[in-house]
């Protein structure tokens, strides 16, 4: 038998070992709040661009970093900004509501020294009517699992407010199809939105200045949103947002699901929606402010 065969097993260095796990969770917690994470849609305000059980990419770095840029909020919530910047009209940011440590994601429909008014479900920024024309009406998943949260902490279906629109398609399919309308602001960021309710409390607001500082966010959904229109106590922004409270800017839909997976791995495949994967959510830009 050779000296090899009796030499003793090494020993496992653990302390370089969780040195290694520890740098590399520090890495990822790095990336997370200074580059960009992972986010997952939990409500149906951002619908018809967003699609609850949608996961995307939010960068971090657009409008500078401070408190509300960790990846968890242990922070206490400060004005500090480093490399602050203003987000442009039309970026779908993420926003923390006062008084608690959720993530909103809503869009930006007014900036730092813009005036906001609403006057039945239109925007009047700076005086002028924020143009709105009508489209033909998106469609919307009728069978989507996905359950959202009411202020109550209720589950219920997300879309349940479109049921007047149900429609059935020839091959069987059943979707919803609300009153669909595009929005231009005046950069040229143009989107979709949806009004579906006419005289809600959401469609009037008396004139808003927006601080510096500080942006106004509205969420596509219009009549299903908690944003700056709302106050705090209906689970609102409260008004114009601080920008130290917004942690970064949406880009991109990695993959969403509708619903029906489950823990079993085998189910996931099925419960992908097709086509939504890699869409971009900046703005399109129309109008004379496009390139």
């Amino acid at each position: 038998m050779s000296a090899d065969d009796t030499k003793k097993p090494e020993k496992i260095n653990w302390f370089a070992e969780i040195r290694g796990l520890a740098l590399m969770l520090l890495a990822v917690l790095a990336f997370h709040t200074f580059i960009a994470k992972p986010f997952y849609i939990p409500s149906a305000s951002m619908v018809p661009n967003m699609l609850v059980g949608d996961r995307l990419i939010v960068s971090k770095y657009p409008y500078g970093w401070s408190w509300v840029s960790a990846s968890f909020h242990v922070f206490p919530r400060s004005d500090t900004r480093i490399a602050p910047g203003t987000p442009e009209y039309g970026d779908i940011v993420i926003a923390v509501p006062p008084g608690s440590d959720e993530d909103y994601i809503k869009r930006v429909v007014a900036l730092p020294g813009d005036t906001i008014a609403m006057v039945d479900g239109q925007i009047i920024l700076n005086g002028e009517p924020v143009p709105q024309d009508m489209e033909p009406p998106v469609r919307l998943p009728a069978d989507n699992d996905n359950s959202c949260l009411s202020g109550n902490g209720i589950a219920h279906p997300c879309l349940d407010n479109f049921e007047p629109y149900r429609v059935t398609l020839e091959d069987g399919t059943q979707v919803f199809e609300p009153p669909t309308y595009r929005e231009t602001l005046p950069n040229g960021a143009s989107y979709l939105i949806i009004d579906h309710v006419d005289g809600q409390f959401l469609d009037n607001m008396e004139p808003v200045l927006v601080p510096e500082g500080h942006v106004f966010l509205m969420g596509d959904n219009r009549d299903h949103s908690a944003d700056s229109r709302a106050e705090v106590f209906n689970r609102g922004l409260g008004g114009p947002v601080p920008l130290s409270n917004v942690g970064g800017r949406a880009e991109f839909i990695t993959f969403s699901l509708d619903g029906s997976a489950t823990y079993n791995p085998l189910s996931w495949w099925g419960a992908l929606r097709e086509g939504r994967a890699w869409d971009s959510l900046r703005p399109e830009l129309r109008g004379e402010a496009a390139p």
